[in-house]
C-alpha cells in the first residue's frame, strides 16, 4: 500500500458543504466562511472577548454573541509583538483584540472526523496562527479538522504580574495558557458544526507552542479538552517558579519606569510601549542567563500547579497517548538567526553549564568530544534546550500512557552543504505540507514530498487512533519505553533506531537538570 493510497480520504458533504462561500452556526452566532480547493476554511472567529481595557492581563472571557452571519474569509489580527524583518507580522494588523480561531475542515457534511488543534510557536513572544507556514490545507485533506489561534504573547501573555495583584487591581498568571484552554472550550462546543469529533482531539505544537502543550499536559482544567497530543521540539523544561517569574517582572517594570507600587499603570499603556520593553528584556535576561526567557510558563500553584516534568514523573499528567521528539541539530537555527532565545557561541554555552552550577552540569562538557569548540558546544546546546528535556518526558510518560519518540534527521542538499542541518523547525514544510521555500526544497524535491506524505500519515493516524502506525505501513513505529528506549527517525529512510545518542544521554544521566 502507497502512502497515498493509505491516508484517509474527506468525504465530499452535501447541503452547506455545496457552497463556496458556506455559513456554519456557531454558539456565538454563524460565520460565513470559503471554499478553498478541496476544504473550506473559517477564520478569524472570535473565541474570547477582547481582552483589553480592564481584562488587560486578566483570564479571557467568553465572546459576545452577534446577529448577523459574520465574514470568515480572513485571518483577525495578530497578537503584539516585535517586527523581526522583511517578512515578519508587519505584513498583518496587530492587536490585542486577536483571540480568534480558524477552522479548516475537509467536509462540512462529515460526522466525527478526528481533530487537530495547533499551538504556534515563537518563543513566548512571537508568531501567529496566519504564517504561512500553518498552511493546513493539505494536513485538511488526509481526513482531519484542523484548528489554529492566536493566543496572548510576550508581556501581556507571559510576562507573571500576579505577586503585584491587590484587592481592586489583580494581575493573572499564564494567560497565554489561558487563553489556549479557551480556544479548546470553544473547539469542544463548536466543532461538530465543522464536521469534526469534539472527543477525538490532538493538541500539537512546535517549539514553545510544544511547550505550551506539555505544560497543558499537567494542567488538571485542561482535563477532557484533548484526547492525545503531539510536542515537536518542546522546551519541557522552560518552566518556571513564581520567584524567577517576579524578577523577570520586576525587570520588565524597570525597564518602563513603573514602580511595584504604580503596576496599575501598565494597564494604560499602549501595546507598542509594552511590546518594546519586553523584547529588550528577553535579549538582556538570554544574555545574561543563557538557557532562560523570562517569558514562559509559570508554576503559580493554580493553573500549572506543579513543573511539568516533576509531574510526568509522578503520575500527575494526563494519562494521553503522547507523540513527541526532537529535531537533530536544533541549535543550529539559533546560530543561523543569532538568537539569544538558546546558546548558539561556545562562550554562551558555557555560562549556561555554570549557571547551572551543580557538579552533574559543570561535569557534561565532558562528554562532547571537540569541545568547547562550535560544533560541540551546539551539541550541547541543543541537549540541554531540547533534546534531555524531551528524553525525560517521554520516559516519565512512557510508564503511564502510550508514548511515541520520534528524531527528525532529514537535510536538504543546500542546508547539508551549508552545514545547518535538522535545524529547529525544519520538520514543520513536512508536518503541515505547505509553501517549502527554496532553501529547504532545493535539491530534495522528490524526497521531500515523500517525507512529506509519511509524516502527515503518521500524524493523522495518531489523531484518529492514538496510535502512529498506519495499517500495512513499514517500518513499524515502536512506543518508548525506558529499556530499549526505541526511536522512530524521519530521513531519507525512515528507520527505528534504540537509543540514538545513547552515550550522551548516560552522560546527562537520569536526575533532571532545571533552568528554574
Amino acid at each position: 500500500m502507497s502512502v497515498d493510497e493509505a491516508a484517509p480520504r474527506a468525504r465530499r458533504g452535501g447541503g452547506a458543504g455545496a457552497s463556496d462561500r458556506p455559513v456554519v452556526a456557531t454558539a456565538q452566532g454563524r460565520v460565513r466562511g470559503v471554499r478553498e480547493g478541496e476544504v473550506f476554511a473559517f477564520r478569524g472567529i472570535p473565541y474570547a472577548a477582547p481582552p483589553v481595557g480592564d481584562l488587560r492581563f486578566r483570564s479571557p472571557r467568553p465572546a459576545t454573541a452577534w446577529d448577523d452571519v459574520r465574514d470568515a474569509a480572513e485571518f483577525g489580527p495578530i497578537a503584539p509583538q516585535p517586527v523581526l524583518g522583511p517578512s515578519g507580522p508587519q505584513h498583518r494588523p496587530m492587536s490585542e483584540d486577536c483571540l480568534t480561531v480558524n477552522v479548516i475542515t475537509p467536509d462540512l457534511g462529515a460526522v466525527g472526523l478526528p481533530v487537530m488543534v495547533w499551538i504556534h510557536g515563537g518563543a513566548y513572544y512571537v508568531g501567529s496562527s496566519a504564517d504561512p507556514l500553518y498552511d493546513g490545507a493539505r494536513l485538511a485533506a488526509r481526513g482531519v479538522v484542523l484548528v489554529t489561534f492566536n493566543y496572548r504573547i510576550g508581556a501581556l501573555g507571559y510576562l507573571d504580574l500576579s505577586s503585584f495583584s491587590t484587592g481592586d487591581d489583580v494581575f493573572e498568571s499564564n494567560l497565554g495558557q489561558r487563553d489556549q484552554l479557551a480556544a479548546l472550550a470553544w473547539v469542544r462546543d463548536n466543532i461538530r458544526s465543522f464536521g469534526g469529533d469534539p472527543d477525538t482531539v490532538t493538541l500539537f505544537g512546535e517549539s514553545s507552542g510544544a511547550g505550551a502543550v506539555t505544560t497543558m499536559l499537567t494542567t488538571p482544567s485542561a482535563q477532557g479538552l484533548f484526547q492525545r497530543a503531539i510536542a515537536q521540539s518542546s522546551p519541557v523544561g522552560s518552566v518556571y517558579t513564581s520567584q524567577t517569574a517576579r524578577v523577570s517582572a520586576e525587570r520588565f517594570l524597570r525597564r518602563l519606569e513603573i514602580g511595584q507600587d504604580a503596576v496599575h499603570r501598565l494597564r494604560r499603556l499602549p501595546p507598542a510601549a509594552l511590546v518594546e520593553a519586553c523584547t529588550r528584556l528577553i535579549v538582556e535576561s538570554s544574555s545574561r542567563e543563557p538557557g532562560t526567557i523570562p517569558v514562559a510558563p509559570v508554576v503559580d500553584g493554580d493553573l500549572v500547579p506543579e513543573y511539568p516534568l516533576t509531574a510526568m514523573a509522578r503520575g500527575d499528567a494526563l494519562h494521553i497517548p503522547l507523540l513527541i521528539g526532537t529535531n537533530r541539530d536544533e541549535s543550529m537555527l539559533f546560530r543561523l538567526l543569532r538568537s539569544p532565545i538558546v546558546p548558539n557561541s561556545s562562550a554562551t554555552v558555557q555560562r549556561m553549564v555554570e549557571r547551572l552550577g551543580t557538579p552533574e552540569a559543570l561535569a557534561l562538557p565532558a562528554g562532547y568530544r571537540g569541545y568547547p569548540h562550535l560544533r560541540a558546544a551546539l551539541r550541547l546546546s541543543t541537549d540541554a534546550a531540547f533534546r534531555m528535556p524531551t528524553i525525560w518526558a517521554a520516559s516519565a510518560h512512557s510508564r503511564f500512557a502510550p508514548t511515541y519518540m520520534y528524531e527528525f534527521d532529514f537535510t536538504p542538499p543546500l542546508l547539508r552543504v551549508a552545514g545547518l542541518g535538522a535545524m529547529h523547525g525544519a520538520e514543520l514544510v513536512h508536518v503541515f505540507g505547505g509553501a517549502v521555500p527554496y532553501f529547504l526544497r532545493a535539491g530534495a524535491t522528490a524526497s521531500g514530498r515523500r517525507l512529506t506524505a509519511r509524516i502527515q500519515q503518521r500524524w493523522t493516524t495518531f489523531a484518529s487512533l492514538g496510535d502512529p502506525n498506519p495499517l500495512g505501513v513499514q517500518p513499524v513505529w515502536p512506543r518508548y519505553d525506558v529499556e530499549s528506549r526505541r526511536t522512530f527517525v524521519f530521513s531519507g529512510k525512515d528507520r527505528v533506531v534504540s537509543d540514538p545518542h545513547g552515550e550522551l544521554r548516560r552522560a546527562w544521566g537520569d536526575e533532571i537538570i532545571a533552568f528554574r
